[in-house]
């Protein structure tokens, strides 16, 4: 008997005239790893809330078909039970946590099943060591960084050791190793143990090739199923983007197998590839800025009041037309420089100034808000209003701006025209994040800082933005965005600065500091590396390499 059976499942939400799921048929056998992919707003976390008894438990609204979890209907259980053996982690880890400490936040679940303190002591120190938050279990979870959010919750999920685990974008605030470190433990958990995964993931590079079956969902539905190498194959063949880099390449250079892993796609190169000289290297023109930046930090050190020092003696500049990624770990210090370039934290030591100022008058305090925008990790903070228009007017409003259509310009540019008036908090986790990104461009700022701004963006939604904040830059602004998003810093980075315990180790043209690294590369850049280095993106690759006529690869 599968673990679920579901049929004939439609779900619309409280108010909505739209369904968030049409007709879905499935199965899920125990013991599967099973990850669920599409567009932001397709019924992927809609979904998972159905499969975790909370839909229409908790969240309302109508629902037809049925739902049976080992072979009764999941509307007849009790949601305590369905607890026991489903845990869940959304996309948000902000509203998951409950407790003011680390370690009781992983306590609490333990103690609500009545675990014995010694059992609940093993479990914790586990799962801690796992997911590396020992040095952090008396911490205050309000002063963990978004991605050591994001570990907390799972830790809590992990230890309360159900049998079924539910993971909505699970890695969208982890660095690289820390979410290879992560999907690498519940591949174990489900393999050693036989623990049920169902993933919902848009970062493919990361997990694609770890499932033993995809679901791409659209518009509510099941649109492909099937195995790793069937699902690519056939989302190729249709030129949908929610497959990996590697798959992409190879599926736009005519091949008929289809790689998912970069191993498969090295052997691929290597036995239909002529390869080149081994000194070969994809060169791209270094930037010469000759203007004043219109940021500069000077030496500069910041402390929070506990004692941890999460600048330490930073100095940068940063001109007008450039977009810069900032990677790093988690709790590298990438938040923390963006709100002090913002204005929002006061360095111990050294000097940030804007055009030559310091905000310190409340003259310049205005000059700096008007040329400075920041969106933080969270989009629900910018989000007050009942519809998104009202939210971008609220700002306009604020800097005392005439709308004069930049209401409209915005919208066009970020797609948000069919949401105009929606409520920005009914919307999904992505469309939320370009409302708030909307909400902090309308004033047009000279500097932009944006923290984690690609967070539960799907592969179109990246695209759109990342086109949007290069025509920015374009138009003589700069952006400085953190992300662990490797992939997007690759395709629209011009620059990029890597952190590591409040510290620039390195800072340089983004091709340059991607391609020379280990972990902080592309799914590409990792492929072609020894064949072809310097080239990181399927757009690169296909321009510098071509099948030949006898069927190896040569160099255009």
């Amino acid at each position: 008997m599968p673990l679920y059976q579901i049929k004939n499942l439609t779900y619309f939400y409280p108010d909505s005239q739209k369904p968030a799921l049409k007709d879905v048929n499935m199965n899920i056998e125990e013991g599967e790893f099973l990850l669920i992919t599409g567009s932001s707003g397709s019924g992927k976390s809609s979904l998972a809330r159905v499969l975790a008894g909370l839909i229409p438990g908790f969240y309302g609204g109508r629902i037809g078909g049925s739902v049976f979890f080992r072979g009764k209907d999941i509307k007849q259980l009790e949601q305590c039970s369905i607890a026991r053996e489903v845990g869940i982690v959304f996309q948000d880890p902000e509203k998951q946590l409950i407790m003011t400490s680390v370690e009781a936040e992983i306590a609490f679940g333990l103690e609500n099943l009545g675990l014995p303190q010694q059992e609940m002591a093993r479990r914790i120190a586990e799962v801690m060591s796992f997911l590396g938050l020992s040095e952090l279990r008396r911490e205050f979870t309000a002063k963990l960084s978004g991605g050591q959010k994001q570990k907390l919750a799972l830790a809590a999920v992990l230890a309360m050791q159900p049998s079924v685990l539910i993971l909505d974008e699970p890695t969208s605030q982890l660095d690289p190793v820390a979410a290879e470190e992560f999907f690498n433990l519940v591949k174990r958990l489900n393999e050693d143990l036989g623990m049920t995964v169902i993933l919902i993931e848009q970062r493919l590079e990361r997990c694609f090739h770890l499932a033993d079956r995809v679901l791409l969902m659209e518009d509510g539905r099941i649109r492909f199923e099937g195995t790793p190498e069937q699902v690519a194959r056939r989302a190729a063949q249709c030129e949908t983007p929610f497959i990996p880099p590697v798959a992409r390449f190879f599926a736009k250079a005519g091949f008929n197998t289809i790689p998912v892993t970069v191993k498969e796609g090295r052997r691929m190169l290597r036995e239909n590839f002529n390869l080149p000289s081994s000194d070969f290297y994809l060169k791209h023109p270094g930037v010469v800025h000759e203007e004043e930046p219109l940021l500069r930090m000077e030496r500069v050190w910041f402390a929070y009041p506990d004692g941890r020092e999460a600048l330490q003696d930073i100095n940068l500049q940063f001109y007008a037309g450039e977009l810069v990624a900032v990677l790093g770990a988690n709790g590298a210090g990438k938040s923390t420089l963006l709100k002090t370039m913002a204005g929002l934290l006061k360095p111990g030591r050294g000097r940030v100034m804007l055009m030559g100022g310091e905000p310190g008058s409340s003259s310049s305090r205005r000059v700096w808000n008007s040329w400075v925008g920041y969106l933080s990790q969270n989009p629900s903070d910018y989000l007050f209003h009942d519809t998104v228009e009202e939210e971008l007017l609220y700002t306009l409003k604020n800097f005392g701006i005439s709308p004069n259509g930049i209401v409209d310009e915005i919208m066009d540019k970020l797609s948000l025209q069919d949401f105009r008036h929606a409520n920005p908090r009914d919307l999904s986790c992505g469309e939320r994040q370009k409302v708030a990104l909307a909400s902090v461009m309308v004033t047009k700022p000279k500097l932009l800082l944006l923290d984690e701004p690609t967070r539960g963006l799907d592969y179109r939604q990246k695209a759109e933005m990342g086109k949007v904040l290069v025509e920015y830059c374009r138009q003589g602004a700069s952006v400085v965005l953190t992300t662990h998003d490797v992939e997007f810093a690759a395709e629209y980075a011009s620059r990029v600065i890597m952190m590591f315990c409040g510290r620039i180790v390195c800072d340089g043209p983004a091709h340059q500091v991607l391609s020379e690294s280990i972990f902080y590369s592309t799914q590409i850049g990792r492929m072609c590396r020894g064949f072809a280095d310097g080239i990181l993106t399927p757009e690169e690759a296909l321009a510098v390499l071509k099948p030949a006529s006898h069927g190896k690869w040569e160099r255009k």
